[in-house]
């Protein structure tokens, strides 16, 4: 494709949903055990804390792999790469679906993780590889809405399979689904080469930089204290007297809804008003945070509801936002910022639900929800004094060509 064209044909956009449904895939690969935790305990004799390990150490792996992806895989041609790793990922989910020991299904996670974090950090630079640097912020949009997608249909369905298949099943699902996006990317992803090894000095060369310092920082504590508070919005609902038992389902797809709303709106309007779009998302995520912790469950049901829709559509839009941020700030130098990003995005994942296990256990919830609404006040106050990223087309190093 000529990096001079200004608009993308409809075979990039179609690259770019088969992104898209890869980023759907990976996310509900990661997340999907949170349900099936006490099914996969009691099948194989394992207690439930020692289960989550599966999640917890998935991120933390996820994370060293998007670094290593960097370093070792960046001269490597992008459409074999990605179909390769989704194929590890879909070999992930088979053999967990097949595991027989609790060993064997964390070998299985482990294998997926890997697949999982060199993945995310080569789609993260692949959508501004495919169309004109003008619309890079809505094709990270829809690659990136995979993950509020997965947020809201991905996981619920995974467990839905789990309560009434079993646990296996459902990850044989997942590994199904990963071989389709296989398929999806061979037919509809463009040739695009690989931008070259970019070792450890490039890498320094990012974390020195005091601007990414600033994104990275509202990176870390934005999706930490995301993941800290979300992890434990289900014990928050159902101990609530105010919301039914069947209300908590209903309330959970509301904030996974909104989520996929705020990424339309986003996409449509991230390119000219990037800034703006997450500073204010970031004020609204720490104001539903706050109320939930000054007023608790008192709002009401239709109060939660309307919480919720703030805070899953405002951190949607911080997601997508600071992602888009990274790769127009890096320039040729997108690939190890975005592995740099998704290092620091899977790795809050962890210590974001590590944190608040600990808080849940000394302080409850009302405590946890306000450590996470400072947290993210904190990344505010990170990105408020940066300029604007201008576009820098040098991101399109790579060539590309058509699918054949």
């Amino acid at each position: 494709m000529s990096q001079d064209v200004q608009r993308a044909d409809y075979r990039a956009w179609l690259a770019i949903a088969a992104l898209g449904t890869g980023s759907f895939s990976i996310v509900t690969a990661e997340l999907a055990p949170i349900g099936l935790l006490s099914q996969i305990g009691g099948d194989l004799g394992v207690p439930t804390g020692q289960v989550g390990l599966i999640v917890t150490l998935y991120a933390w792996i996820a994370a060293a792999a998007a670094i290593s992806s960097a370093v070792w895989l960046g001269a490597v041609p992008r459409r074999p790469l990605l179909i390769g790793l989704m194929v590890v990922l879909a070999a992930s989910g088979f053999a967990a679906g097949l595991s027989e020991s609790f060993a064997w299904l964390m070998g299985a996670r482990v294998l997926g993780a890997i697949a999982h974090g060199a993945f995310w950090a080569m789609i993260g630079t692949l959508g501004a590889q495919i169309v004109p640097a003008r619309q890079v912020g809505l094709a990270t949009s829809i690659i990136f809405g995979g993950v509020s997608v997965a947020s809201v249909l991905g996981v619920p369905f995974a467990n839905l399979i789990g309560v009434g298949a079993g646990w296996r099943i459902a990850f044989l699902a997942i590994g199904v689904l990963s071989l389709g996006v296989a398929f999806a990317m061979w037919i509809t992803v463009p040739v695009v080469q690989g931008t070259g090894n970019v070792g450890v000095r490039p890498l320094i060369r990012i974390l020195s930089n005091s601007r990414f310092q600033r994104i990275f920082a509202a990176t870390l504590f934005a999706v930490t204290a995301h993941f800290m508070a979300y992890t434990y919005i289900e014990p928050f609902l159902t101990g609530a007297e105010e919301v039914s038992i069947r209300a908590v389902a209903p309330l959970l797809f509301t904030f996974g809804a909104a989520g996929i709303a705020a990424n339309m709106v986003t996409g449509a309007l991230i390119d000219s008003w990037l800034k703006t779009i997450v500073m204010v998302s970031l004020l609204l995520a720490c104001g539903a945070l706050s109320a939930l912790t000054l007023l608790g469950a008192s709002i009401g049901v239709m109060g939660i509801a309307l919480v919720l829709i703030i805070w899953g559509g405002a951190i949607a839009a911080i997601l997508v936002g600071l992602q888009t941020w990274v790769l127009k700030e890096a320039g040729a130098d997108a690939l190890q910022a975005s592995a740099i990003y998704v290092a620091l995005f899977n790795g809050a994942i962890g210590l974001g639900a590590a944190l608040g296990a600990g808080l849940l256990e000394t302080t409850g919830l009302s405590s946890l929800f306000l450590c996470s609404a400072v947290l993210v006040c904190i990344g505010f106050i990170s990105i408020a004094a940066l300029r604007e990223p201008q576009v820098r087309t040098a991101v399109r190093k790579s060539t590309t060509e058509a699918a054949g």
